[in-house]
């Protein structure tokens, strides 16, 4: 096959695909991904009395996020960041979030410096005056912390891409008024209304975030010295 053949049969396969879209899912695609994030969180809720194993609420927060996760990154990927420069910033605004940014920079100074002193108390209470007890514990409760840390390290992704979306898209099932660049999915109308219905704020936060804090709440993660031991 020759290069402008295959050239050719570009196009052709980008609408088949288009043409196999669901209907159900192209005139709708924010109502379908309500259901199924809502199917996927129950589960979450189901998983914390059928008791599997304890990696599942992992997979199970995965599938929920999933279709406006893929959608919204794939948007975000092809937009130019120049569309999500602040306009007509007054001077206040930009004081009132510095201000914001630093008291929440201080609270989470002064909390780590909390955790750190009880962290270390703790440890030394436990492991008393051995050298080689008292840094294995310390690592070992490191190494417990990684999934806490990069749980919450995620919810501030989640929160900044449903920030950005609602600043591209708004929030409207297919908006109006859209940032997004009209060459995205050009030759797949269909594609391309429900790429950009799933890569919706609302549904981001709440698939995403909602989801992950509803696992955190029905005691997916345990962060003890008891389980560190």
């Amino acid at each position: 096959m020759t290069p402008e053949s295959a050239h050719a049969l570009r196009p052709a396969r980008s609408s088949t695909i288009d043409a196999r879209l669901p209907a159900w899912l192209v005139r709708n695609p924010l109502h379908w991904g309500w259901a199924w994030a809502g199917f996927w969180t129950a589960l979450i809720a189901v998983d914390e009395f059928v008791d599997l194993a304890g990696w599942t609420w992992y997979l199970l927060v995965g599938m929920a996020a999933l279709p406006t996760l893929v959608c919204t990154l794939t948007v975000l990927h092809v937009t130019p960041r120049t569309e999500v420069k602040p306009v007509r910033e007054s001077v206040l605004g930009l004081f009132f979030v510095r201000f914001l940014a630093l008291v929440a920079a201080f609270m989470v100074w002064a909390v780590s410096v909390v955790l750190s002193a009880s962290i270390s108390t703790t440890i030394q209470a436990l492991a008393g005056d051995s050298e080689r007890e008292v840094t294995a514990l310390g690592l070992n409760l490191m190494a417990a912390m990684v999934p806490l840390v990069v749980s919450l390290l995620w919810l501030a992704f989640v929160a900044r891409c449903a920030w950005f979306l609602r600043r591209l898209r708004g929030w409207r099932q297919f908006p109006v008024l859209s940032r997004v660049p009209k060459s995205f999915l050009r030759g797949r109308p269909r594609l391309r209304r429900v790429v950009i219905g799933l890569a919706h704020p609302g549904l981001m936060l709440v698939a995403a975030m909602g989801s992950s804090v509803l696992a955190f709440l029905l005691g997916a993660v345990e962060l003890t010295i008891e389980a560190v031991l």
